[in-house]
């Protein structure tokens, strides 16, 4: 009998583990997941710059969007149109713990510094962002993934800005053709009006805005790399 139960515990277990894995972007449910969206009128002018947030183990988004504010499961700029999936195994700080804990018989509460989760690196990030003055130059979205990723040891750390903004771009899966229509139409229609309304001028202007925001996040990140907080 006793047999019995437990295996439908398992069995109960088992099945919601799967449901907390499965993205479901009509819930805004992207679990384990760093997830994109593109920004107003920014991104109309450069569409591989936007706001970036990542998910708990129950789907819901995290993401810094102001000054000691980080939003729960409302993504500031709408519904997200990328996503990339962590593999949980990939996070050093998790599977080491993890080991420790078996090996030593680990006290289960943990010191401030020791990651006994996936959802136990994010709030304790969150907590540190709740505290945190927001910059779009020097302390935005980015930054509050990229701690999330290093406290975590994903890839054995050292993620900047840069680094996440290339990984999300190279790797990176669309929800939907809707959410693809969604990031690149405004810049399919603002790029060529602009041409066409400001000919030269518009160029310059759009070339060197690219050159300025690109190159200070290059800059900040491998020059002097206290100059971008994570």
């Amino acid at each position: 009998m006793a047999t019995n139960v437990d295996a439908e515990q398992q069995s109960m277990i088992s099945e919601s583990s799967a449901e907390m894995m499965q993205i479901d972007p009509k819930r805004a449910r992207f679990p384990f997941c760093i997830v994109w969206t593109p920004l107003p009128v920014l991104s109309w002018l450069i569409p591989f710059i936007g706001h970036i947030g990542i998910c708990r183990e129950d789907g819901v988004i995290l993401d810094f969007a102001g000054p000691n504010f980080v939003c729960v499961d409302n993504f500031a700029f709408g519904s997200a149109t990328r996503y990339l999936q962590i593999d949980e195994k990939l996070c050093r700080a998790i599977t080491f713990m993890a080991s420790f804990r078996n090996g030593e018989q680990q006290n289960s509460c943990g010191s401030e510094e020791e990651i006994l989760s996936w959802d136990d690196g994010l709030h304790k990030s969150l907590l540190e962002f709740q505290h945190r003055s927001y910059s779009l130059l020097t302390c935005n979205c980015h930054s509050f993934v990229a701690n999330n990723l290093n406290r975590l040891g994903f890839g054995g750390g050292r993620w900047n800005v840069v680094s996440l903004a290339v990984l999300i771009l190279l790797k990176g899966r669309w929800v939907d053709r809707g959410s693809m229509v969604k990031s690149y139409l405004p810049f399919a229609i603002v790029f060529p009006l602009g041409l066409f309304l400001g000919g030269w001028t518009f160029l310059q202007f759009w070339a060197m805005l690219l050159v300025l925001l690109v190159g200070w996040f290059i800059f900040g990140s491998y020059c002097f790399k206290g100059l971008i907080q994570l």
